[in-house]
């Protein structure tokens, strides 16, 4: 029993792993799973993190400061210096005696200080607290960039696998019609080249059908990838489509409304860190005050026994305040408010330029999107007519008053309408994706 027990829990185990190797995604499970996998999304919450830790190590400048210290010496030769009058010798010289007994010395001390007052550093905490928002609007930034990278190949994949139904199907009729016009040519009822123009369609149907299997299992590859998955893993896709629910879409009239979009309020957020730029500069002409305070002990003995706690030591202490203030300094500080009112103004031409960007683009977007959704109806019409010319190109091709290059023509006709309309069907999604992008609907 005991050695069946961890062989049951290893198959648990493995179980459990199989089953999250072979999940099922819906569409916003995907993003989901793609934010807490993705790198780009793992390093925007680093990077918020260090955000964070940043605002609090600024704040901390104005916190208490304690430091201690301890210092020993072995005086092993030691001279004491006397006016050269003393000893006989001209008048400002000195002599130097040498101590020849040992002598050991010691020092303990604590030094404290604290900032009553900085302007910049005022400044610096707002500051800190500002590029700790921009952090987090750019973790936004990057979700709404996952959101839409897994979105179009999601899309992708499901366009794909329905586009191989349709061909497994084209190639199961060409291959009837194929092996018909064999049984009739060996039977002497057709021609050769009725045989041959028919093996032809097959193969080329057939390697039609090989090239998009590829691709397929790179469609999975690419959407695994953008997941952060292993993309040797499998994933099964819950959501299906609705040509009739996409082909029915409704284009947002609504007026594009620049501050939604993230990138808007980046730009805004920069903003404000160039106007503490700005800021940071002018409380340079304002002094700062910092107290401190130092205690420290010492001893000197004639032997190495600075650890005996019966022997005396010598203490001192002081506190002390430091006022500093640059009263000129060759006009650099001018110079540099200077700047940064420049860089200020130059945040705030791009404001205006991205502000223009933004509703170009959600104006662009929604063209293009009512462009799509008019091509896919159309494609959808003429994949309609493309199935009813097979259909009565086959009837007649039975019926013995058609000819099986009426079929080919047609065969090759529905492949190029089933192309055209699952083309259209994806540019129409991807379109829809990039509209609410660009009206700031994704968030």
């Amino acid at each position: 029993m005991k050695k069946i027990f961890p062989l049951l829990v290893f198959l648990i185990l493995q179980l459990s792993v199989g089953a999250q190797e072979n999940s099922s995604f819906t569409l916003q499970q995907a993003i989901e799973y793609a934010y807490q996998h993705q790198s780009s999304a793992l390093n925007a919450q680093l990077d918020e993190k260090i955000a964070n830790a940043k605002v609090k190590e600024t704040a901390g400048i104005g916190l208490p400061q304690v430091s201690a210290s301890f210092d020993a010496k072995d005086y092993f030769t030691l001279n004491y210096l006397f006016p050269g009058a003393f000893a006989g010798g001209e008048p400002g010289t000195f002599v130097g005696f040498p101590i020849t007994t040992p002598s050991y010395s010691a020092t303990a001390g604590v030094q404290a200080s604290q900032l009553l007052f900085d302007g910049t550093y005022l400044v610096g905490l707002q500051a800190a607290k500002t590029y700790r928002e921009l952090s987090q609007k750019n973790m936004a930034r990057t979700k709404i960039d996952i959101a839409v990278s897994v979105s179009r190949a999601y899309y992708s994949v499901l366009v794909n696998r329905e586009r191989m139904k349709l061909l497994d199907a084209n190639v199961t009729r060409v291959q009837k019609l194929r092996d018909d016009t064999k049984a009739l040519y060996d039977n002497g009822f057709v021609e050769k080249i009725d045989h041959d123009r028919v093996a032809l369609a097959y193969n080329n149907i057939n390697t039609e059908r090989e090239n998009v299997t590829r691709l397929m299992k790179l469609s999975d590859y690419y959407l695994k990838f953008q997941m952060g998955m292993d993309i040797n893993s499998s994933v099964t896709l819950s959501d299906s489509l609705s040509d009739e629910q996409i082909r029915n879409i409704s284009v947002s009239a609504e007026k594009a409304d620049v501050t939604k979009r993230v990138e808007y309020s980046l730009l805004q957020t920069q903003k404000r860190l160039m106007s503490l730029d700005v800021k940071r500069y002018k409380s340079n002409y304002l002094p700062s005050l910092v107290l401190y305070g130092t205690l420290f002990t010492t001893e000197q003995r004639p032997k190495f026994n600075i650890f005996d706690t019966g022997e005396k030591w010598y203490p001192t202490g002081f506190v002390g305040a430091t006022l500093t203030w640059s009263l000129f300094d060759g006009l650099q500080r001018e110079k540099k408010i200077q700047q940064a009112k420049m860089s200020l103004q130059k945040t705030e031409n791009d404001l205006m330029n991205t502000s223009n960007a933004l509703s170009l683009e959600a104006e662009t977007n929604r063209t293009q999107l009512l462009n799509s959704l008019a091509s896919l109806n159309t494609q959808k019409e003429n994949l309609d007519l493309a199935n009813e010319v097979v259909r009565v190109s086959k009837l007649k091709y039975d019926q013995g008053v058609g000819s099986n290059l009426e079929v080919i023509t047609a065969e090759t006709s529905l492949r190029e309408a089933q192309t055209n309309y699952y083309s259209a069907l994806y540019d129409a999604l991807v379109a829809k994706v990039d509209l609410d992008k660009a009206l700031g609907n994704i968030k």
